[in-house]
């Protein structure tokens, strides 16, 4: 059988939800069947990742860039044109928000047959002002018309596109995360004391971007006022970025350099989560953190703020709490019951792994694409690569 020539596409390979989950289908895509090409930034911290992968041909752009830029744009759409013919496309499928829609731009324009797009969350939310988000809304809708399908991973995605008329609801196809079980759950005890942390610690754990969408001062309000009912608690928050310098000042202004822990980014997550006690998520809006779901994976119960798809998988009382974005006090409460119960932490957690199921399984993933890829490639009768 001929192969397909499939390109990805993604704004840039950094460590986040969105990227590792392209990567995993990627690297476990049949090669027999498509032949794997991948467009993206020329830096992310997960390049050696994605080259590690045998088959994809990897095109680094020197225009494509998270930031608004009408000039690099336009010269990263043209980059994504010339790539697509060069190649002989014949599916696209997008990622993220900007490289959504100049990578589905540039394939219509090329003609190719078949183009996706995988929604991770949607670029548009209450905390922009109003003029942007109508901007973003209006951009959606549009771009939605170039696209055969649109994948959501929750459903709360899905209802959020279509009350805001993006697309019917006969072009949306909900694909969840796919999760390696095998890789969390497990019991690793080195990593307390490469990070210091005492047998007698209690552990909670954020992994985040440290960028205004997640909110991460907030992680730090948490343990100061957690540390006043639970001094021997300690906070690890993994993750970087351009709030770095103003977590540390409020760390410092809280007096809580012994209790935070400020790992960077890991490579290592599966380690870290296995002597947490409660993941936290202090996000302002989302699609479905991959966060989460590892730390269910991980029997870990989860603290999150109730918005985007956490709400799909976080079971009020069973498998975690939610409470409102910002609600820092009414986190904190919550967190405190966790840590004064083990037996409530641990039975959460179980349920937490026990929820995923078969839902949120790898391989459930890449076959539930894959299949949508055949489907779509015989409706439209995409000519097959030599």
């Amino acid at each position: 059988m001929q192969r397909i020539n499939l390109l990805y596409v993604i704004t840039k390979l950094e460590l986040g939800g969105a990227q590792k989950q392209l990567l995993s289908l990627i690297r476990h895509l049949d090669k027999n069947r498509f032949r794997l090409f991948l467009f993206t930034a020329k830096e992310g911290l997960l390049f050696p990742e994605a080259l590690s992968i045998n088959g994809l041909t990897i095109k680094k752009s020197i225009y494509l860039e998270r930031s608004m830029n009408p000039l690099k744009d336009l010269l990263a759409l043209i980059e994504i044109y010339r790539f697509i013919k060069k190649n002989n496309i014949e599916i696209v499928h997008t990622h993220s928000s900007k490289a959504g829609v100049l990578g589905r731009l540039a394939a219509r324009i090329a003609k190719v047959k078949v183009i996706f797009h995988t929604v991770h969350g949607w670029s548009f939310n209450d905390y922009q002002p109003n003029m942007a988000r109508l901007f973003f809304i209006w951009l959606e809708r549009l771009i939605a018309r170039l696209t055969d399908k649109l994948i959501v991973v929750s459903d709360y995605d899905k209802q959020k596109g279509l009350y805001n008329h993006i697309g019917k609801e006969n072009k949306y196809t909900l694909i969840h995360y796919g999760i390696d079980y095998a890789e969390f759950g497990i019991k690793e005890q080195d990593i307390r004391k490469e990070l210091g942390i005492s047998t007698n610690n209690s552990v909670v754990c954020m992994v985040s971007c440290f960028k205004p969408q997640k909110s991460p001062q907030d992680f730090i309000r948490l343990a100061f006022l957690v540390k006043k009912v639970s001094p021997e608690t300690r906070f690890i928050l993994v993750g970087d970025g351009v709030l770095r310098k103003k977590i540390k000042r409020l760390i410092r202004s809280f007096n809580l350099e012994r209790e935070v822990i400020l790992t960077g980014w890991r490579s290592d997550i599966p380690r870290i989560l296995s002597v947490a006690d409660v993941f936290v998520l202090t996000s302002l809006w989302e699609g479905l953190p991959i966060s989460a779901l590892e730390a269910m994976a991980s029997s870990k119960p989860v603290v999150s703020t109730h918005t985007g798809g956490v709400a799909d998988v976080i079971f009020e009382g069973k498998t975690g709490f939610l409470v409102p974005p910002q609600d820092v006090d009414k986190m904190s409460d919550r967190l405190i019951v966790l840590l004064k119960d083990k037996n409530l932490r641990a039975q959460m957690g179980q349920n937490a792994r026990d929820s995923l199921k078969f839902n949120f399984a790898l391989m459930n993933m890449i076959k539930n694409t894959q299949d949508l890829y055949e489907n779509l490639i015989k409706e439209k009768g995409a000519v097959y690569a030599n």
